[in-house]
């Protein structure tokens, strides 16, 4: 498995930004983000099943959004109101049918405020 995460980047707090990662391989259960900041433990963000059922941190619930497009192997995120404490590396994250999870090579994101 394949992820190619882009979209990271440097912007003001309040602004937007929109992650994209796209997997090779096969079609996956569930399709996510995972974020870690200086300093602290890497930690969920958002996940999406191939159902299109979606989870959310607490944190970014109402702010962030996720999405996939199955049929390219996508999955998306938007990300609004950013905030300084959403700086972090950003991790894509695909889940396969058999339970094996693979991690992208993470996209950095700075928010400055």
């Amino acid at each position: 498995v394949q992820l190619q995460a882009s979209g990271g980047g440097l912007v003001q707090a309040g602004g937007s930004l929109r992650l994209s990662c796209a997997a090779s391989g096969s079609i996956f259960n569930a399709m996510g983000w995972h974020r870690q900041a200086p300093g602290k433990q890497r930690e969920l963000v958002a996940t999406i099943t191939s159902g299109g059922r979606t989870n959310y941190a607490g944190s970014v619930e109402g702010r962030f959004t996720i999405s996939r497009d199955s049929a390219e192997n996508t999955v998306y995120l938007q990300m609004n109101s950013l905030k300084s404490e959403d700086t972090g590396v950003y991790y894509c994250v695909v889940d396969s049918w058999y339970g094996i999870r693979s991690w992208g090579q993470g996209t950095l994101v700075t928010v400055s405020s």
